[in-house]
């Protein structure tokens, strides 16, 4: 059984979301994965352009992707960009991740060969894993200059 050249197999990726995000993820993609950029395909959905305007976009884009398995990425549920990606889905060889974030897009980017099912699962893990509560950790075993205390030996800068 012979498998699938690999460039064959590459899932395309439509990001649909308000302006400027879709250009500005496109961008953050293109810098860190340069060889994406013929598999990926960005609509700025601007709040002057109908839906039916944006869904013809989208389905231009479509098209330039070319043949095989597309995964859209949208911003937000219920929104213009993802009612345009629902309408674009036929559930098989098209399907749609809401709430698209950096996390998410490089781990849809570095497992685009992977099947269209296993992207989605690896999108939104990716999304999810992405977002943490980063708080600040308080120096330890630091030694202080004698610039940072003063007469007494007390430091007075927050920490």
């Amino acid at each position: 059984m012979g498998r699938e050249p690999l460039a064959q197999r590459m899932t395309h990726l439509l990001i649909l979301a308000h302006a400027p995000l879709a250009s500005a993820l496109a961008a953050v993609a293109r810098h860190i994965y340069a060889d994406c950029a013929s598999r990926l395909q960005c609509l700025d959905v601007t709040d002057e352009m109908s839906p039916e305007l944006a869904h013809e976009h989208a389905v231009a884009l479509l098209a330039a992707l070319g043949a095989g398995e597309i995964l859209i990425l949208t911003d937000v549920f219920g929104a213009t960009p993802c009612n345009v990606a629902q309408r674009l889905a036929d559930g098989a060889r098209i399907k749609v991740v809401a709430g698209v974030n950096v996390p998410m897009l490089w781990r849809t980017l570095c497992y685009s060969e992977e099947t269209l099912d296993a992207l989605v699962g690896r999108a939104m893990a990716g999304a999810v894993q992405g977002v943490l509560q980063v708080t600040p950790t308080r120096p330890q075993q630091q030694t202080r200059s004698a610039s940072e205390l003063d007469a007494q030996g007390q430091r007075h800068d927050q920490q």
